[in-house]
């Protein structure tokens, strides 16, 4: 089984799909050609489900990071003998800038090892694994490298080295002296299509400085945010991007599946899809650290791949695939044996299949505020009817129970945050009637609007917690009663803002000052680390209600868990300190951009509630 530190991976991506390095120079994860692809290499959820790795034969002394405003990967191994670079990045299509990264990508992994000083030998290992490392392919050398057919995948390696075919690993060993550059390239392509060339050392080079342009021309374009924490938000806004489904918009939660919340625990799911409940704070966090053509993007794709739902009076569905597929059907791959045992490992999600009620304020939410910041957009007729749809909903079945914003397992509940998300669908659709045409329904809305915030004002208030609670009647606290200030529902310094606030940040934070989601049983087995996110949103809320050094130090004590690169993931072991969960995970990411802009404007004395109104 795997056993390697999460924290120990970066991320590579070409906005369509992603692969992780570990510091000792071995892929261990590549999904292509998209996010949701079985998995090429996936040694990070079974020792024997594929790798490529290439690094020094002896010991080394490791440093890495990314080239400046990039995503392509630099590690320097310092040996006895001299010292080698490793290079490495999925390829952007050629001369792609700005806007257009991603968009004709060629799904080829790059790797080049430059010869710094002294004398270097390196060792190449190449194990493919299709299908999560079910298919052991066939492995024919060519010249200039090697053919590796099985399954659904053709895969050629362009090597420029002699290669030992055993089965179905090959390997090299080669010695670098200074000056000398070595270039390697994977394209992974469909089994039934023409097999690409091998690529030389000078095109190898030529994408890989290509690429890294590629990456700068969008930093450049998004340097938008001005404040504390300027580095890691703009690291953020390029792990959105790295996140990000090119021909469609479509952001993923995270790049991995299986990734589990509790080491040796059942709590592994695929996170490799779209969840329309992180549309509003995803919204947010583009236009902080993007641009509104990635915001256009998202929430284009929201609406086409939920376009019709509502139409047959279902349940707006929660998530997506990122061409918009709604059939994500979770399955089991009982061949794998997880990270560190953590089984089952699973594809697919079977949350799709749930009934949540916060999706419509999430929706809504974002197109208000994708409407404001494009002078009122006019939305095309299709756009209109299904987000007026969306309201008529919410407004129609605020009262029913659910399964809630984190997915529970369990019975049906009056979740405090799905009512609140329905306030926040009519709140938005009231504010957007004229550009949906719904001037008839405004008083409609505005009366079940008043219901709704009667109901959590009354329902929702626990006195004997001194707080807003998970759920109607019960006294357990959850962090996402820390988003009311947020939507604006209430203002922040509201006396029972604050006082949730404070209870949440007293009775739901470990020692490390991490906040967990709640303590409630949730009908699966086990426990989970401490979420990035609801701390990120703990120091939002502090910001909200004017307290700008305790939202300082809370922001501080999530940043210190992102690795050596700067990538987040969704958890943290409160007893260990180490990163936990999918990775690298966009909300806390989304949750780290968010929490930066509302301390900058607590600071700064600029009005901030959160509402979008």
């Amino acid at each position: 089984m795997s056993t390697r530190p999460i924290s120990d991976y970066a991320l590579l991506a070409d906005c369509r799909s992603a692969a992780l390095v570990t510091s000792d120079g071995s892929v261990d994860w590549l999904c292509a050609p998209r996010f949701d692809s079985p998995a090429i290499f996936a040694r990070l959820l079974d020792d024997d489900a594929g790798h490529w790795s290439i690094r020094p034969a002896g010991p080394a002394e490791v440093t890495r990071r990314y080239v400046e405003d990039t995503l392509v990967l630099e590690t320097t191994f310092r040996t006895s003998g001299g010292t080698v670079v490793l290079v490495d990045a999925l390829a952007l299509g050629r001369r792609e800038r700005g806007h257009g990264i991603g968009v004709s990508s060629p799904g080829v992994l790059l790797r080049e090892a430059t010869c710094v000083e002294g004398t270097v030998t390196l060792e190449m290992a190449y194990a493919p694994r299709p299908e999560f490392g079910l298919v052991r392919p066939l492995m024919e050398p060519v010249r200039g490298g090697l053919i590796a057919r099985g399954g659904a995948h053709v895969l050629t390696l362009s090597v420029p080295a002699e290669l030992k075919v055993d089965g179905s690993t090959a390997r090299a060993t080669v010695t670098l002296t200074a000056r000398q550059r070595l270039g390697f390239a994977l394209h992974a392509g469909a089994g039934w299509e023409t097999e690409p060339g091998c690529w030389n050392r000078r095109l190898i080079h030529r994408r890989i400085k290509d690429t890294i342009e590629g990456w700068r021309s969008w930093s450049r374009e998004h340097a938008r945010y001005q404040g504390p924490w300027q580095d890691q938000v703009a690291h953020s806004g390029r792990v959105l991007r790295a996140l990000t489904f090119a021909p469609t918009g479509a952001i993923v939660a995270a790049a991995t599946t299986s990734l589990p919340e509790e080491a040796g625990g059942v709590r592994n799911w695929d996170y490799r899809y779209t969840w329309v409940r992180d549309a509003s704070f995803t919204l947010q966090a583009l236009d902080t650290a993007a641009c509104e053509k990635e915001e256009a993007a998202f929430f284009g794709f929201l609406a086409r791949a939920a376009a019709t739902r509502l139409d047959r009076d279902s349940d707006l569905q929660i998530m997506y695939g990122v061409g918009g597929e709604r059939d994500l059907s979770e399955r089991l791959l009982p061949h794998l044996t997880g990270w560190r045992g953590s089984t089952p490992v699973r594809v697919g999600n079977d949350a799709w299949r749930q009934r949540q009620l916060d999706v419509y304020g999430e929706l809504l939410d974002a197109a208000h505020q994708l409407c404001s910041d494009t002078a009122r957009q006019e939305y095309e007729t299709v756009t209109r009817t299904f987000l007026l749809g969306a309201a008529e909903t919410a407004a129609r079945r605020w009262q029913q129970p659910d399964q809630g914003i984190w997915e529970i397992r369990g019975p049906s509940r009056h979740f405090l945050h799905s009512k609140l998300m329905c306030w926040v669908a009519l709140d938005r659709g009231i504010a957007l009637a004229p550009v949906l045409g719904a001037a008839d329904r405004v008083g409609a809305w505005e009366q079940t609007r008043s219901q709704i915030r009667a109901a959590i004002l009354t329902q929702g208030w626990n006195p004997n917690a001194s707080a807003f609670t998970q759920a109607f009647g019960d006294p357990s606290l959850d962090a996402s009663a820390l988003t009311m200030p947020m939507v604006g529902f209430l203002p922040g310094d509201d006396p029972r803002v604050r006082a949730t606030v404070n209870a949440i940040a007293t009775h739901l934070t470990d020692a490390r000052g991490l906040v967990r989601r709640y303590t409630a049983s949730d009908g699966l087995p086990g426990g989970e680390g401490s979420f990035l996110l609801c701390t990120f949103w703990l120091a939002h809320a502090l910001a909200l209600t004017g307290q700008a050094t305790p939202a300082q130090h809370v922001f501080e004590a999530a940043v210190q868990h992102a690795n050596d690169v700067g990538l987040l993931a969704e958890e943290v072991d409160s007893d260990t300190g180490e990163p936990i969960g999918n990775f690298p995970q966009a909300f806390s990411h989304i949750g780290l951009i968010n929490a930066a802009s509302a301390i900058r404007d607590c600071e700064g004395g600029r009005p901030h509630d959160g509402s979008q109104s």
